[in-house]
């Protein structure tokens, strides 16, 4: 139970569904944390460069670890509203009259489409994508995968009308409201089917790529009395009042909620969102424009780049290297040697990101010599993290959205080595909050803005708590000679 002293206190409950765990968290309305139940999801890897997940396993899991949430804080009147924040592009297809998925989810670091991109390319259809969507053509979001389950699963197209297909939230929402197939328009617009101006799914985008609209969600705002859970599931039902992709609830989570703010997530992979307000912006860089968020019908907007490997490189240390035994060990690595030795990481290892864009790519350790060991290779690791940042900061100032600050957050984060390399690269003040898991609170805060607890995201920013700050300090002369090895490796 929750202890005695917040009897009276009703709370918010947050399903952060993320790439291998899924978790449940009660926050309380200042946005501390009060519990918390975790449970993995299994990684399926059925052919090179494929990626997938068990929907039911998603379901089952997020449904056991929200019940011992509600059970802790007492039972269903104790909790206000349920946020959601959900892994994006990942994509799901069930049948409407069982309510069974329709084959495994398609993960968004998945790459079976690239091919199907690359023609779509040659094609000349890429102006149309970034024109309509803020997107570019390439694997990782959802309609070519969406694609690849009409052309390739029979079970799906026997469906016909029966058939319906959404993102992780759409597939959680579905599950705990009875059939409430919705999506809000932060998680329609990593789709590459919503258009960004409109914020309504796009005829031309669904007849590129052959997606008819019958089977998708409906699109809402990210904050509301959007539905409320069936009474069997909790015990009685409860608002659902705040849906968001994971990348954008860490952004206002970290309260980036003014034009010029920016963050960075590290966690599986690496994501920068900077605030655009009300104006969606077409990159001439290869950034992406997407949603922030939609509140009361008005949508604001961000500037995203996307890196697909930062702390999927130390797991795969851990697991296929045998390198180290848990991803804490890097850091202390880290600092037991003066430099990496010379040795550069290109972490492709599901292709490369904003702002390349090189679905093909494949991971490189460069610079080994008969000195390298598992201190200077750990080292070379984590120094990727920045050199890709780097890149992308002036992508960013190309499209005139250039950094002043960068605020940190996601398990990664919590490196106080890796903060500081970042900080050094870059050349900039970085702000860290002593809770570096944003993408929950954020979903508190759009459930809190949601059920009327707070007037608007402004003022919610109340739950956002204090950081810490790293300034540079590193040598210039050391700085471009790193990014300079960075850079040959990136040419190559």
């Amino acid at each position: 139970m929750i202890d005695s002293g917040l009897k009276d206190e009703r709370l918010f409950l947050v399903l952060d569904e993320g790439t291998t765990s899924t978790r449940a968290i009660l926050y309380d309305d200042r946005g501390v944390r009060r519990a918390m139940s975790q449970a993995e999801l299994t990684q399926y890897y059925p052919a090179p460069g494929w990626v997938e997940h068990d929907a039911a396993e998603i379901r089952d899991r997020t449904i056991e670890c929200a019940r011992e949430m509600v059970a802790r804080a007492g039972g269903a009147d104790r909790i206000a509203a349920i946020g959601i924040a959900n892994q994006r592009e990942t994509i799901v297809a069930w049948d409407r009259t069982s309510g069974e998925p329709v084959g495994r989810a398609i993960v968004w670091q998945d790459r079976r489409t690239a091919v199907q991109c690359a023609t779509l390319r040659d094609e000349g259809h890429e102006a149309l994508v970034s024109d309509r969507s803020g997107l570019v053509l390439d694997p990782y979001f959802s309609a070519t995968k969406i694609a690849w389950v009409l052309a390739n699963n029979p079970e799906a197209r026997a469906l016909g009308s029966r058939l319906a297909v959404g993102t992780v939230e759409s597939w959680l929402v579905w599950n705990l409201t009875g059939g409430l197939h919705i999506s809000d328009a932060s998680n329609a617009s990593r789709t590459m089917l919503m258009n960004l101006d409109s914020g309504r799914w796009d005829d031309d985008l669904l007849a590129l790529h052959g997606v008819p609209r019958s089977i998708l969600p409906e699109i809402v705002d990210s904050c509301g009395e959007l539905g409320s859970t069936s009474a069997d599931i909790f015990g009685a039902p409860i608002p659902v009042c705040g849906l968001i992709g994971d990348q954008q609830g860490a952004m206002i989570g970290q309260a980036c909620l003014a034009d010029g703010q920016t963050k960075a997530t590290l966690g599986t992979g690496a994501f920068i969102l900077s605030n655009t307000g009300d104006r969606p912006v077409r990159s001439a860089h290869r950034l992406l424009g997407t949603v922030l968020a939609q509140v009361g019908g008005k949508r604001s907007y961000a500037l995203e780049g996307s890196i697909f490997v930062a702390g999927s490189l130390v797991q795969w240390l851990r697991d296929k290297l045998g390198i180290i035994k848990d991803a804490s060990e890097t850091e202390a690595l880290a600092r037991s040697v003066e430099s990496s030795g010379g040795v550069t990481i290109l972490p492709a290892l599901s292709g490369l990101g904003a702002p390349y864009w090189r679905a093909e790519a494949r991971a490189v350790i460069a610079g080994l010599t008969h000195g390298t060991g598992r201190a200077e290779i750990a080292r070379a690791a984590l120094e990727s993290i920045a050199h890709q940042l780097d890149d992308l900061k002036t992508a960013y100032a190309g499209d005139g959205c250039p950094w002043n600050r960068l605020r940190l957050d996601g398990g990664m984060s919590a490196n106080d080595w890796v903060a500081q390399d970042i900080a050094d690269i870059l050349g900039l003040g970085v702000e860290r909050p002593h809770d570096v898991e944003t993408t929950a609170r954020g979903a508190a805060m759009l459930a809190a803005v949601g059920i009327g607890r707070f007037s608007s995201l402004i003022e919610a920013a109340d739950m956002c708590g204090q950081s810490d700050r790293f300034d540079p300090v590193i040598k210039e002369d050391v700085r471009r000679a790193r990014l300079a090895d960075w850079h040959r490796l990136v040419a190559q």
